[in-house]
């Protein structure tokens, strides 16, 4: 092939931030990056700052929409937008970084296969962590096609401790230099960018968060904001910035991805139901796991057991839907399991004649084995976060693309808290990347509030 028909990388003079407000909307986005050559068509990386993964599938979408552009857009949804851009060989590697209150995967590192199920066409998993087998998305490798493998890295971040802050600091500092000893950082990976010439900004600089929650008491913490004298401790600031350059080379393109609810995260379904029709749907909708050393039998009947539970507890709400007397009750309460149906519905009935029967199930599919993160920080704890996202930002090379999720009409970020937090947000990133290139997408969709939709448990 001759130079002439090589495909030539292509940089963006100042770094594009493209602002939406349902999640998934971002896809085009990045979609529209890999067409233009400024993100790479395969084995692109992403960080993904979010109190949810939003690793799900589309269950019962065809493993070839992925190849259909439209067709794909039309059926993603906020809780499962980033597994079909892994089949479909973009993305290889993400990095979910979750603030302490939201737990719905284990900490570590994942390795798994994302495939075309050969008996359903389906895209489903390999993994075999509760957050997949709960949706009944596991298979196992040799059943998948055209599988592609995924690097998936979770980690927690802690909020910047508000007191010995010049300390933390200095400490952050030193520990930079301490990750990166064997490493030099670069200023920035993309060489000719019209922003590169500028100086990085150091953590010297970074925001002053107040006093606020005593989290760092409760994790342990020996008053540095670090943990350990090492500074090494689950969720500080060099485990972050050591976890990410596991998977990320100073040189790759990647994809910085934030949902404005990392900083304070509802679960909007608790204001919807009384507790007790919550504890009753987290009854009706609770998921058995496996033992943990599960064979491949097991594993089969743990999957195939959920996904006929998760069925009839969506025909029974189906059949409501179009009937709630007593005879359709009944004959769904006599289910094994399903008895509390009974007293489900004459709560639901007592605040409101005709329930939104196909809400409720979308709030029960919520309650698993892990309930949605439900966290409403105060302003103080927002702005050590805040802090916390630009200590370890500092010493990574510059994202390739920002693509950053509102979440709040759907009410996953307080709607209160929403701009103010998008604010700072954005003045961070100018902090340390220079001028923007920012679009609020958010402007052009629909003011309306939407139904809650299921956001990943």
């Amino acid at each position: 092939m001759s130079c002439a028909t090589i495909p030539l990388k292509r940089f963006y003079k100042e770094l594009p931030v493209w602002i939406v407000e349902d999640h998934h909307d971002v896809v085009s986005h990045i979609y529209r990056a890999i067409a233009s050559r400024h993100l790479p068509q395969e084995n692109i990386k992403m960080i993904h700052l979010d109190s949810h993964p939003d690793l799900l599938i589309p269950v019962n979408m065809s493993a070839d929409t992925v190849f259909e552009r439209d067709k794909l857009f039309s059926e993603l949804s906020i809780e499962n937008w980033i597994m079909p851009m892994v089949y479909a060989g973009h993305v290889s590697c993400v990095v979910w970084l979750h603030p302490y209150w939201a737990q719905q995967i284990r900490e570590g590192e994942h390795r798994m296969a994302v495939g075309k199920d050969s008996s359903t066409t389906t895209i489903r998993v390999s993994s075999t962590d509760n957050y997949f087998l709960s949706d009944g998305l596991y298979v196992c490798e040799e059943q998948l096609e055209d599988a592609k493998p995924l690097i998936l890295s979770v980690v927690k971040v802690n909020p910047v401790k508000p007191s010995h802050l010049s300390l933390t600091v200095k400490k952050t500092e030193e520990d930079t230099a301490k990750c990166f000893a064997k490493r030099p950082r670069m200023e920035c990976h993309q060489a000719g960018e019209a922003s590169c010439s500028e100086p990085r900004k150091t953590t010297a600089d970074a925001l002053h968060p107040p006093e606020g929650s005593n989290i760092y008491k409760e994790q342990g913490d020996n008053g540095t904001g670090f943990g350990d004298d090492d500074g090494e401790n689950e969720g500080s600031h060099c485990y972050i910035v050591k976890r990410i350059s596991a998977v990320l080379s100073e040189t790759e393109p990647y994809i910085l991805d934030i949902d404005l609810d990392f900083f304070s995260c509802k679960n909007p379904f608790k204001e919807l139901y009384t507790q007790e029709e919550y504890t009753i749907l987290k009854e009706l909708y609770n998921f058995s796991g496996p033992s943990p050393d599960a064979d491949q039998e097991e594993l089969d009947e743990c999957v195939d057991r959920r996904i006929h539970q998760l069925e009839d507890l969506e025909a029974a709400f189906a059949d409501l839907l179009e009937d709630d007397g007593e005879e359709t009750i009944t004959r769904w309460a006599n289910n094994p399991g399903m008895a509390s149906l009974v007293q489900l519905v004459s709560s639901l009935k007592s605040r409101n004649p005709h329930p939104d029967y196909e809400m409720v199930h979308q709030a029960g599919l919520t309650c698993d084995s892990v309930e949605l993160p439900h966290h409403i920080s105060s302003d103080d704890e927002i702005d050590r976060l805040i802090s916390a996202v630009q200590q370890f930002l500092t010493p990574l090379p510059k994202p390739t693309l920002v693509t950053m999720s509102r979440s709040s009409l759907d009410e996953y970020c307080p709607i209160e808290q929403v701009d103010s937090v998008q604010k700072k947000v954005l003045a961070v990133l100018e902090y340390l990347y220079g001028q923007l290139d920012i679009h609020k997408d958010y402007d052009n969709s629909s003011t309306e509030t939407p139904n809650s939709q299921r956001h990943a448990t």
